[in-house]
């Protein structure tokens, strides 16, 4: 996970920096239609053009039986199924080009959502950040959670700690603009995670994660394996007004 979220944050990150954040509709206009481009040459290169071909015709013919042979029920059934098995060999023919497609086109996705999605927190609003500790890290205990905020960042309330769940929470509020660095300290141990509080659209650190969702969310690296904590997240982001993309 920590690999692929690296290189398609360089690789993105370069790419959506072309127009900047203010030309947001460019960026979701172009990559939409260029991956469609590219989905069609991929699916025709990749399938099985041929078989394609003959399942629709077969799926045609046995349709065409069901009507001319209506009066004959148990001709009728046959036909049916045999619709579902070419029905079935059609979808097989499709499955090849999408799996080939999937990985690509999923993180153009989370990248546009990464870069798009959210706007930096308003200095002086209040966030929930919570940490989720790692279960199977048996030495490791609620209690022993703290935080630590740079100069600019107070804690306003925390830490809540429920200990049989290992989750302690935060209220902590960003009283100028910036890009902040918050540091967990888990006994010896430390989990830093980012805070983006106002100035210029950006990539926003929504959540740092050990499990699948951190693909959802390269806008910071995933968590190691190693790490005594599961996941690292904070709340009330604002959802990012892009104007005339949304009037449609």
């Amino acid at each position: 996970m920590n690999a692929f979220n690296s290189i398609t944050s360089t690789l993105f990150d370069g790419l959506l920096g072309w127009f900047g954040h203010a030309s947001a509709w460019f960026d979701i206009f172009f990559w939409a239609i260029l991956g469609g481009i590219v989905a069609l040459m991929v699916y025709k290169v990749v399938s099985n053009q041929k078989g394609i071909e003959k399942a629709k015709n077969g799926i045609k013919v046995h349709l065409m039986e069901i009507r001319l042979f209506q009066d004959d029920l148990l001709g009728v059934v046959v036909s049916t199924g045999k619709i579902l098995a070419k029905n079935a060999l059609y979808i097989g023919h499709n499955i090849l080009p999408m799996v080939v497609m999937f990985i690509p086109m999923m993180a153009i996705l989370f990248q546009l959502e990464a870069h798009y999605a959210l706007d930096p927190v308003a200095p002086g609003t209040e966030q929930m950040l919570s940490v989720k500790l790692d279960e199977e890290q048996t030495d490791v205990d609620a209690r022993d959670v703290s935080l630590e905020v740079p100069p600019g960042v107070t804690i306003v309330n925390g830490p809540a700690r429920i200990v049989p769940s290992g989750e302690v929470a935060w209220t902590v509020r960003a009283d100028e603009p910036g890009d902040f660095t918050l540091t967990v300290h888990v006994g010896d141990e430390t989990v830093t995670k980012g805070l983006a509080a106002g100035g210029d659209s950006r990539k926003v650190p929504y959540m740092r994660t050990k499990s699948w969702e951190g693909y959802l969310y390269p806008g910071e690296a995933p968590l190691p394996n190693d790490a005594p904590v599961y996941d690292v997240r904070l709340s009330n982001y604002p959802s990012r007004d892009l104007g005339m993309i949304l009037l449609g």
